[in-house]
């Protein structure tokens, strides 16, 4: 989605409502910071945890659960992933010792992923550094009303994708 063309000869190409100025200078900004924010926040976790922002984010949402335990089903869904992915990435944190599956007591088919101590541990030692990180890149060059303003128009944007998530996420 680059900048309109000089020429709209063709009329399919007359017909596009191109992006003004503004939208398209919010565009590549979104871009990215969709492709760098990662990356950064990222570098810091396999630094000093030894996790990928990933594998951060589902013990994150582990230690969120009920009991430290979510089924795969729902901590696929908090984690933003397929059960595929996320399937791979627990058989991992379960060799490091820090989740381990169990049957779901609920529903014989469904298996839970439960935060292990040494696990929650882990988590425990690593967020301080991680929120710090997170806070330096998003928050410390944000006032109140603008982090107030920018949540609201991601959630529109999010909305957009996805408005069962955003359903989800509001507190």
């Amino acid at each position: 989605m680059s900048a309109q063309p000089e020429t709209t000869d063709d009329a399919a190409c007359a017909a596009v409502h191109w992006l003004s100025s503004d939208e398209r200078r919010l565009w590549m900004r979104l871009v990215g910071l969709t492709v760098l924010l990662p990356g950064e926040v990222e570098a810091q976790l396999k630094r000093d945890a030894g996790l990928s922002l990933f594998e951060y984010h589902v013990l994150a949402m582990l230690s969120d659960g009920e009991n430290r335990t979510r089924s795969m089903s729902d901590l696929a869904f908090w984690a933003n992933a397929s059960l595929s992915r996320l399937s791979h990435v627990v058989t991992r944190l379960e060799k490091q010792g820090w989740v381990r599956r169990e049957a779901c007591p609920e529903d014989g088919r469904a298996t839970n992923a439960v935060l292990t101590d040494a696990g929650m541990a882990h988590l425990e030692q690593h967020a301080p550094a991680h929120v710090d990180e997170v806070r330096r890149i998003v928050f410390d060059g944000l006032e109140d009303e603008e982090v107030r303003i920018v949540g609201e128009t991601l959630g529109k944007m999010l909305a957009n994708i996805d408005p069962a998530r955003l359903r989800q996420t509001e507190d």
